[in-house]
């Protein structure tokens, strides 16, 4: 059995991942809103009647904006450590609200959901790996720095959204203000284009036939940049630049080579996988 994934947005104006098989989807965050979700779902031919949860990585509102509107319509249970609720202020109904704890797996029918702590200026911030019938992918955005929890997990991933936020070069050189560039770059902000490719050298498995490059800054990064950087050390390995303007592609993620990896809006649409 496959996995479909997809970045319905991904950007500091919302980010939403989707990651699912023919049964059972879960959300990662929910940046965006209710009914954006809807629609970029509805072109890709994806079912919000497959998806069972919402898992949040932290408080910060471009991953939970749009938390309350989704997880009320269509009742879904939201995975959200005490701490992130508390400090993200949004109103969700006491039966919808599940804990979750670091490397202590959630089952949400034939998926396994993991998650694991990282370095970010909030909360209680965890990354998370979702697993199904020996296929791992990854969820690995707002990151200061690759800890060993990352680099344990990324080891496993077939397929993973990885985040580039910036270029060094830009970032110095550009418009912020000097406590804004230093945050990004302090440790527990974001990666940097360099930060990610490092981790994808040294530690990018045989088995990743994926890497969608995610949450890249809208003043501080070039898409063409980054993804002609990786593409020339991809050595195999697709690369998708996750945009911050609209939903990528489904791509199906499995074991074999014997199938098509990415399917578009056509064949999805007129396919009865989702």
């Amino acid at each position: 059995m496959s996995l479909f994934i997809t970045s319905l947005n991904s950007g500091s104006n919302g980010n939403c991942y989707y990651i699912g098989n023919e049964l059972d989807a879960v959300l990662v965050d929910a940046g965006i809103s209710c009914k954006e979700t809807e629609k970029r779902m509805e072109r890709l031919g994806l079912s919000m009647k497959k998806v069972r949860a919402i898992f949040i990585s932290h408080e910060h509102s471009d991953h939970i904006r749009g938390l309350p509107v989704l997880a009320k319509k269509y009742r879904l249970p939201v995975y959200i450590t005490p701490g992130t609720l508390q400090r993200g202020g949004q109103t969700l109904q006491d039966e919808l609200v599940f804990a979750f704890r670091a490397y202590e797996p959630v089952r949400i029918g034939e998926l396994l959901i993991t998650a694991f702590p990282k370095f970010h200026d909030a909360s209680e911030p965890h990354s998370f790996v979702v697993s199904s019938n020996g296929i791992t992918i990854g969820v690995f955005t707002d990151i200061g720095a690759a800890c060993e929890h990352l680099v344990l997990h990324f080891k496993q991933c077939h397929a993973a959204f990885l985040e580039a936020n910036y270029d060094e070069e830009m970032l110095e050189k550009g418009r912020y203000p000097y406590h804004l560039k230093a945050r990004i770059r302090g440790g527990k902000g974001h990666l940097s284009n360099r930060q990610a490719l490092e981790l994808f050298l040294a530690h990018k498995p045989a088995h990743m036939t994926h890497l969608l490059l995610a949450h890249l800054s809208k003043d501080n990064n070039c898409p063409g940049l980054v993804h002609e950087l990786f593409t020339r050390h991809a050595n195999g390995t697709k690369i998708t630049v996750a945009s911050r303007y609209e939903e990528t592609p489904v791509l199906r993620i499995g074991n074999t080579q014997l199938h098509e990896s990415e399917y578009s809006i056509r064949q999805v649409l007129q396919g009865s996988l989702f």
